[in-house]
């Protein structure tokens, strides 16, 4: 049974052409703790996010900030981040974009490689979990 999180609970919506067909939210916040769903390089059209690694990444980490901002989470909350790459040579180009959004953050932070992401195009996935106890 599917639980409903009610009044308790806050959802952002993004552009991923899958929220709707799969049955997710950008993020999802309950109390202080949120968490932002496997966030690919997708644009305000749902289309992919043309560039390279680090392009992508920064598409990810934005569309990331913007769902964290629809829930009333700032982005120095993030505990926590996920990265799946499909080519380890990518790794240092997406490891310092992520240095721009949580240089002085400072996250809890893994970068896995991985054999294939939902659309061939896409270099990286992130994820990202926060915790906001002064907004509980």
């Amino acid at each position: 049974m599917a639980h409903n999180y009610g009044m308790i609970g806050r959802r952002a919506h993004g552009t991923s052409p899958y929220e709707e067909t799969i049955g997710f939210s950008r993020a999802l916040r309950v109390g202080p703790v949120t968490a932002v769903s496997g966030t690919a390089p997708v644009g305000p059209d749902g289309e992919s996010w043309p560039g390279d690694a680090a392009d992508q990444a920064r598409r990810c980490f934005e569309i990331i900030r913007d769902a964290l901002l629809q829930v009333g989470v700032p982005l120095k909350d993030v505990i926590r981040t996920r990265m799946f790459v499909t080519d380890a040579a990518d790794a240092e180009a997406i490891g310092m974009v992520h240095g721009e959004f949580f240089g002085e953050i400072r996250p809890a932070a893994t970068m896995v490689v991985v054999a294939g992401l939902l659309r061939p195009e896409w270099r990286v996935e992130i994820e990202a979990d926060a915790y906001s106890p002064d907004l509980g």
